[in-house]
């Protein structure tokens, strides 16, 4: 059974880095494309990055040039290294197949941006 499990979020000062992981067990993770997610408090869950089994990534534009999505599929991981992060960038974060499956979704990483 596939089970996604999201680490690494917490509190930080606005213009810190975050590195979030998610450990995808269960599954045949090096055929997955997969993404990262987040949803804000009273907004909808968006996606923020996405990484494919060619290792070719893509950003939202609000993420872009801060955020980096990295896959190692022989440890089933795929990592998240935010930096000059912004109260803005305050959600969940949830880790998921792209396009994601509902069955997928996990507690997620609470990161909170404030001074």
């Amino acid at each position: 059974q596939v089970q996604l499990v999201e680490s690494g979020g917490g509190l930080v000062q606005p213009g810190g880095s975050l590195r979030l992981s998610c450990l995808a067990s269960g599954s045949a993770f090096r055929f997955d494309s997969m993404g990262w997610y987040r949803q804000a408090p009273g907004k909808q869950r968006e996606l923020v990055a996405t990484i494919n089994t060619a290792y070719s990534t893509n950003y939202a534009d609000s993420v872009k040039g801060r955020f980096t999505i990295s896959r190692d599929n022989t440890k089933k991981m795929v990592y998240l290294q935010m930096n000059s992060l912004k109260p803005e960038d305050t959600a969940v974060y949830y880790c998921n197949r792209n396009p994601p499956t509902y069955a997928l979704w996990g507690q997620g990483t609470q990161v909170t941006v404030s001074s």
